[in-house]
Parts: structure tokens; C-alpha cells; sequence
């Protein structure tokens, strides 16, 4: 086979990858991308109508943008997600960083065991950490309290920080932290001005995931919240059930905006933690 074929052979194979990978995005982003124009819709209609399909700009309207915006029940929705999320990410991502440097240590004793109790909440059904959840809290008198749900969501948002840590700690050379020693550092002082600085991508990393948990998640939510604790995805549970409304496409909008800054954000963070290609040949 000529130098020519393989060349024509390989691109071929590139094109071919390329529009697969271009098939599997677009049937994973479609149904959730629908969304965003049916949020403009004038009608009260969760399909498109025939002024939208002939692009007539009085099909458009941004009343349910207004609706949302100007309803008390979306505002109170909105501040229990940020506060409950606020909490539940601070508390999941320091417990999730300390069991991370703990796991990273060889003398731990069954640290693989650990790691996978730390992460069963990934694997578990929710709907059963849920039932679970509801009922240990019910018996400390938590259920249907901010607390209650701020520590039910730290719970799942914890073993994504352990994972993002971890390995982000998987890089990190312990020399650094042997020198630290050496010097007279303790350990307070060595976490936080060595393995802090160097792990910091991997924790906020890990910060965000748990906080993207905690602010679209709504099984346990329905399981444990009273009326006080509505969320947004508890929101657009209950205008589902109560009352079908175009502005929960709105709300849906906002939520992938959401979604598409955080995962901006994530890959910005994982680049910046990156070592340079030139880092192995210079040491």
C-alpha cells in the first residue's frame, strides 16, 4: 500500500470519526436545545406553531421570561436552591477533600474499601438514598429543615469532590510536602500554603459538581422538603402536576445556561491544571 493510500485512508478515518462523534452530540443536545426555543413561544403551547415555524416575530414573546421573573413562588424556589446548594457545597467539599488526603495516603489501611463507601452515593438509586435519607432524618427531627437537606445533599455532592481530588492529588509529587516538613511546617501550615495551591483546581472543580447536584436534584427534595423548602426543580414538579406552563421552559433555559457555565468552567479549570508538555523533559 502506497504512502498516498494510507494517507487518503487515515483522513477517510478522521472525517468518519468526526461525524460520528457530530451524530452522538447532536442526539444527546437536540431534546434538551428544543427547549430553548419553545421558552419564546407567545402561545401557551409546549409545541411549535406555525408562526415560529415561519419565523413571524410576533409568535415570539418573552412572557413567560417576565412570568417567571415576577413570581414570588419561582423567587423563593430560587433562594432556597442557592442557599441549601451554598451550604451543601461548602460542607461536601471540605469533608470531600479531607477523605480525599486521607485516601491518598498508602498507610491508610483499607483505603480501597473507603473509596468505594465514599462514592456508593453515585451508584445507589436515588430513589433509595432518598427513602433512606428521609427516614434517618425524620428520626433526628430534621426532616423538612434547611439542615436536614443541606446535610442530605452533602452527602451526594461529597463523592464527586473525593473523585476530583483524588485525582488531582494523583499528580501531586509528596516530595513537596516532605520538604514543607523538613523546614518545620506543620501539617495546617503545609496543606494550606503547598498541597492547597497545586489541589485547588481539583477542588473547585469538584465544588461545582456538588453544587450542580444540590441545585437540580429533586427526589430527595420531594422525600424531605416541607413547604418552606421548595426548590426550583421542586418548582417545576409541582407546575407539572398542578399546572402545565410554558414558563417551566423558561425556567429549563436559565437552568441550561447554568449547566453550560459550569461545564465552561470545569474545562477551564481541568486546561489550567494541566502540566505543560514540556514538563517531563525539563525535570
Amino acid at each position: 500500500m502506497s504512502l498516498t493510500d494510507a494517507a487518503s485512508r487515515f483522513g477517510a478515518g478522521r472525517l468518519a470519526h468526526r461525524v460520528a462523534c457530530g451524530l452522538i452530540f447532536a442526539f444527546l443536545v437536540a431534546p434538551i436545545l428544543v427547549i430553548v426555543p419553545l421558552s419564546f413561544n407567545a402561545e401557551p403551547y409546549f409545541t411549535f406553531t406555525d408562526g415560529m415555524l415561519r419565523l413571524d416575530p410576533e409568535a415570539y414573546s418573552l412572557r413567560w421570561y417576565r412570568q417567571v421573573l415576577g413570581d414570588g413562588a419561582w423567587a423563593r424556589g430560587l433562594a432556597n436552591s442557592l442557599l441549601i446548594g451554598v451550604a451543601a457545597t461548602v460542607l461536601a467539599t471540605a469533608l470531600g477533600t479531607l477523605a480525599a488526603l486521607g485516601l491518598s495516603s498508602r498507610a491508610m489501611p483499607a483505603r480501597h474499601l473507603a473509596m468505594g463507601l465514599l462514592i456508593s452515593p453515585m451508584v445507589t438509586p436515588l430513589i433509595i438514598s432518598a427513602a433512606g435519607m428521609f427516614f434517618f432524618y425524620s428520626t433526628l427531627g430534621l426532616s423538612q429543615t434547611h439542615l436536614g437537606l443541606i446535610l442530605a445533599h452533602a452527602a451526594l455532592g461529597t463523592p464527586f469532590v473525593v473523585i476530583t481530588v483524588t485525582a488531582t492529588l494523583s499528580a501531586f509529587d509528596t516530595n513537596l510536602t516532605r520538604a514543607a516538613a523538613s523546614l518545620g511546617a506543620g501539617p495546617v501550615t503545609t496543606f494550606r500554603r503547598v498541597q492547597l495551591p497545586l489541589i485547588a483546581p481539583g477542588v473547585v472543580s469538584g465544588a461545582l459538581f456538588a453544587f450542580a447536584t444540590s441545585f437540580d436534584e429533586v427526589v430527595v427534595v420531594l422525600f424531605m422538603a416541607g413547604e418552606n423548602q421548595r426548590t426550583i426543580p421542586r418548582q417545576m414538579w409541582a407546575g407539572i402536576r398542578e399546572q402545565i406552563s410554558p414558563a417551566m421552559l423558561a425556567v429549563a433555559t436559565f437552568l441550561i445556561l447554568f449547566a453550560v457555565l459550569l461545564l465552561c468552567t470545569v474545562e477551564w479549570l481541568r486546561r489550567r491544571s494541566g502540566r505543560p508538555a514540556d514538563w517531563d523533559d525539563g525535570r
